[in-house]
């Protein structure tokens, strides 16, 4: 991109520099990720029925990167699965995670939390109801609670916790 901006940006111009052309013949305005943020700051972003990537280890120390339904509640992470799950496996050798939580449209609004995970049998499926029915919806969701092998919660609580958005770079 010419640096009076007066070419069209380039993808990496909006990838790498946040470099956004202004209507004026200006030279560009560098907007940057909203950076410290906190889960209110976002939004809507956590109530959303958005995929989160769940980051657990390897006995071998690599990464296993799991999608996951959630929910956030209690300024916390609550995952649902199987007892006999990969992911419970490493959880219980291994405690530390971390979870993400983007949207792939503009704001890009996210949320990371680093944690060491609690492991627990549910009292009761209300949790899995929950879970499930809003991502499946209410009949859907509550076939699944009451089918699936989901038997282990998995919580995460900050640890630490980073929060971004671009938010100014869409104004």
């Amino acid at each position: 991109m010419s640096p009076d901006c007066l070419g069209s940006p380039s993808p990496l111009d909006y990838i790498c520099c946040s470099r956004v052309p202004l209507v004026s013949q200006r030279p560009c305005e560098t907007r940057r990720v909203r950076k410290g943020l906190t889960p209110d700051d976002l939004g809507d972003l956590l109530e959303l029925p958005l995929l989160a990537v769940l980051a657990t280890y390897r006995r071998d120390g690599t990464v296993l990167l799991s999608p996951v339904w959630h929910e956030w509640r209690d300024n916390g992470f609550s995952v649902v699965t199987g007892t006999r799950d990969v992911k419970a496996g490493h959880l219980r050798r291994d405690p530390r995670a971390s979870i993400v939580v983007c949207e792939d449209g503009p704001p890009n609004r996210g949320l990371e939390l680093r944690a060491r995970a609690r492991l627990s049998m549910p009292e009761d499926r209300s949790i899995v109801r929950r879970i499930a029915t809003r991502y499946l919806g209410r009949e859907a969701g509550e076939r699944y609670a009451e089918t699936s092998g989901d038997d282990l919660l998995i919580r995460l609580e900050p640890g630490e916790l980073r929060a971004w958005d671009f938010a100014d770079f869409f104004a």
